[in-house]
């Protein structure tokens, strides 16, 4: 008689949506050091160097989002709660990185605190969802 016995085990995302997941964490890190340049500084190329990493972020974290999104659908019977703290998580950081794109659009003394604060959140946002992303994600096998 066969016996049927379920396990978990952690499955590593795919290498396209590491390297996808890999640009959030450092554009919006250098968008905070140019911010935190410019807090001392007050020379207007740190605020241009922190608008155009935040657009880098922007980018890469929404394709990251997008492939979050299909494998929130995909493997919805399994591990949902990982996979939809995952995804919320992306989506908050891209949805805060646009309004810091929109903070920094502005004059550059206009950006502080602002735009500093911003962009301190979506650097410890993506950071948590790189950590989410790269540890892996729960499969359910039945052999």
């Amino acid at each position: 008689m066969a016996v049927a016995t379920a396990y978990t085990q952690l499955r590593p995302i795919h290498p396209l949506h590491a390297l996808l997941l890999a640009f959030p964490v450092p554009f919006f890190l250098g968008a905070l050091v140019s911010d935190l340049a410019y807090w001392n500084t007050y020379h207007i190329q740190w605020s241009n160097f922190s608008s155009w990493m935040i657009a880098g972020g922007l980018v890469g974290g929404g394709f990251a989002m997008l492939w979050g999104l299909v494998n929130l659908f995909r493997y919805r019977r399994t591990a949902i709660t990982r996979h939809l703290v995952y995804f919320i998580l992306l989506l908050v950081t891209w949805v805060l990185g646009f309004i810091n794109a929109l903070v920094h659009a502005k004059d550059a003394w206009a950006t502080m605190p602002e735009g500093l604060v911003l962009s301190a959140v979506t650097t410890v946002l993506a950071f948590l969802a790189a950590w989410i992303g790269y540890s892996g994600f729960r499969t359910v096998e039945v052999v």
